[in-house]
């Protein structure tokens, strides 16, 4: 009969597990010694060798003639043990036995003396799922057993474990196994059991697997059925993955925010049969890398998506962290509402729609991915800007195109007290140029870049500014702005440099577009020209 490759393959001796040195060193150690606990805790995810580990210490512990501190496997006691035979060591899923009845006929059990080995063991897996009532059952029992007994508890959700249980056991954490490890062991198993397999598949099983040696070797099993040379190409067709070309593509065309290239790439790998979730959580594999690449010194990461480190690079520069971060979010919440979803692929394809266009999401982290464009457009103002032309009536005279105020302009006008503006030779005095919400506006706006955080300032550059009377009225969105800076003293910080900029006290007040009038106040250009000392500026060429 056909034994699955996780079965045929478990580890018989602690020298035979794979990347859980620090577990069974001390293990071997303390065997070799005869310093053994009472009661053992081994946690960890899934298919990491808690239980592999477990069999092997009741083996150990039993052993007649264990070679340095592992289990010989030979004499009688280990043989028996392996196939079952002797009934003095226990293995129960604390799953289907976690009432308190279940831990009472333990507790009976304990007093009897092992029929054929020296120790009585009890291996109870997953033993976070024993009731209450178990677990106080079990308490007592498992502070001071007979001499004779010993416990192996183990479990993937620690955490529900109550303190008083973890207290009296020896806890060992078991890592997750690298790919490096799985690929390696796979290789080994492989060339015993004849399969033809490559290194590149090796490596995508690894990563594939998750840290879990029992996911490796299944996959292992399931592609070896077919017979044929376990390749790239294959093992991505036999797993419905995209692969690192495809799934790069897809991710470079959304830092494009080509929306087009996007849809039609995520068309070609549906129809090619490849699964929606397994599609995303290779974006959000990819993307992770990028994150890490972008912030991580160079050399430190470990890529999930099997691209090296300089093609991540080159897919980085399409991105910004806060960019990443944003649809990173968008992909995790598509990926949990699958298997909710009435059509995987229409949701898919919504969700490419948002990460390609930030403007038709209304979340407010969608400001966090649009934050490096804002940057850049208000990046202009250094180098100028111009008012828009103004639509004129029939007869009426054009006026001066308003500029930004330079640096050495603003600072000879600080330098000298505020009086009437000198008229520069051949020009008349009507034709300077008046101060206007387009000049100042993004001029209060530069002042604010370095006073408040780049999330206040990104919700600032949204907003209307109107006058009403001597008061500053920014008027915000109603969807998020006024939430997010209601009570951060934005006012104060506005105010400052708003009156720093005018050369007049000025008061400031936010509010929202629902409590807007219906002349939304003062004209703001008309108030300036009245009252502002930036009248007293004269553009510079």
């Amino acid at each position: 009969m056909y034994k699955a490759l996780y079965r045929k393959w478990r580890p018989l001796s602690f020298s035979d597990m794979v990347g859980q040195t620090h577990v069974t060193d001390t293990l071997k150690k303390q065997v070799v010694s005869g310093r053994l606990s009472h009661a053992y805790l081994f946690t960890g995810t899934r298919g990491t060798g808690k239980t592999s580990c477990a069999k092997i210490l009741s083996r150990a512990v039993n052993c007649e003639n264990p070679q340095n501190g592992d289990p010989c496997n030979q004499c009688p006691s280990c043989r028996g043990i392996l196939d079952g035979s002797i009934l003095d060591v226990i293995e129960m899923d604390a799953a289907s036995n976690n009432g308190v009845d279940s831990i009472r006929d333990l507790r009976d059990e304990l007093i009897y003396s092992p029929a054929v080995t020296k120790k009585r063991v009890y291996i109870i897996d997953e033993v976070h799922m024993l009731s209450t009532a178990a677990f106080n059952a079990l308490l007592k029992t498992l502070e001071e057993p007979p001499s004779h007994v010993l416990f192996i508890l183990a479990t993937t959700e620690v955490h529900k474990v109550p303190a008083t249980i973890l207290s009296r056991c020896q806890k060992f954490a078991f890592k997750r196994i690298l790919p490096a490890q799985l690929a390696a062991r796979l290789t080994q198993v492989s060339e015993s059991e004849g399969i033809p397999l490559k290194q590149d598949a090796a490596m995508l099983i690894a990563r594939m697997a998750d840290g879990s040696m029992r996911d490796a070797l299944s996959i292992l099993d399931q592609c070896a059925a077919s017979g044929e040379t376990i390749d790239m190409p294959f093992a991505l067709s036999l797993l419905g993955l995209a692969g690192a070309e495809q799934t790069s593509a897809l991710v470079s065309a959304i830092g494009r925010k080509d929306t087009k290239s996007a849809l039609a790439l995520f068309s070609q790998l549906y129809a090619a049969g490849k699964d929606v979730a397994a599609t995303l959580d290779e974006l959000i594999g990819l993307m992770r890398d990028l994150l890490l690449v972008k912030t991580l010194p160079a050399g430190t990461v470990s890529p999930l998506s099997g691209l090296d480190e300089p093609a991540l690079l080159d897919i980085g520069a399409l991105f910004d962290p806060a960019g990443l971060l944003y649809d990173m979010t968008q992909l995790q919440q598509t990926l949990s509402n699958l298997p909710r979803s009435q059509n995987r692929r229409i949701d898919a394809e919504l969700c490419l729609v948002r990460l390609c266009d930030d403007a038709v999401s209304g979340a407010p982290s969608a400001l966090s991915a649009r934050l490096a464009a804002l940057e850049r457009s208000v990046s202009a103002f250094g180098s100028g800007i111009q008012a828009p032309t103004p639509v004129l009536n029939p007869g009426e005279k054009s006026p001066q195109p308003d500029k930004r105020v330079s640096p050495a302009a603003r600072a000879q006008a600080e330098s000298k007290p505020s009086s009437a503006p000198e008229v520069p030779p051949g020009q008349d005095a009507e034709e300077i140029t008046q101060p206007s919400p387009a000049v100042f506006w993004p001029e209060l706006l530069s002042l604010l870049r370095q006073s408040v955080s780049v999330p206040e300032y990104t919700h600032l550059v949204l907003a209307e500014a109107h006058m009403d009377n001597d008061a500053l009225v920014l008027y915000l969105p109603e969807e998020f702005s006024y939430l997010f800076l209601h009570g951060r003293n934005i006012e104060e910080k506005v105010q400052k440099d708003a009156c720093k900029l005018l050369q007049k006290q000025v008061s400031v007040r936010l509010t929202r577009d629902k409590d807007v009038p219906a002349n939304k106040g003062g004209k703001l250009d008309d108030w300036l020209s009245q009252n502002s000392a930036l009248s007293d500026l004269i553009t510079e060429e």
